[in-house]
């Protein structure tokens, strides 16, 4: 009577060669997730190495001209945006320039003109 579970050679050379083949599928995939790992380790330390975006952006033009300031996170800030500190922000808008009509700076600095 074979006891062997029906999935399974029945013979001891045969599951010989079933057991080297899976240590050696076990081993590449341990490697694989090890290098997967190492992978996501290498990624995570880029992130976190990131310094943080800042909180208010002048846009300006080609010409140099300040068109708007944004909010730091603001999605219509243009590619010529810089990051910029709240008083040059609060300057920015003391001086003339528009405050963005999306992501309005103006009120969540409290600027108020006048």
């Amino acid at each position: 009577m074979n006891d062997s579970p029906p999935d399974l050679p029945p013979d001891l050379g045969r599951l010989r060669t079933v057991e080297t083949y899976l240590a050696l599928a076990l081993k590449r995939v341990r490697a694989e997730i090890a290098q997967q790992e190492q992978r996501a380790a290498q990624h995570q330390r880029v992130v976190d190495a990131r310094p943080p975006a800042p909180e208010w952006l002048i846009e300006q033009l080609p010409s140099g001209q300040t068109t708007y300031v944004h909010a730091g996170e603001c999605w219509a800030a243009g590619k010529r945006s810089e990051g910029v500190s709240r008083e040059e922000a609060l300057r920015a808008l003391a001086d003339g320039t528009e405050a963005c009509p999306v992501c309005t700076p103006d009120t969540a600095l409290g600027f108020r003109e006048g």
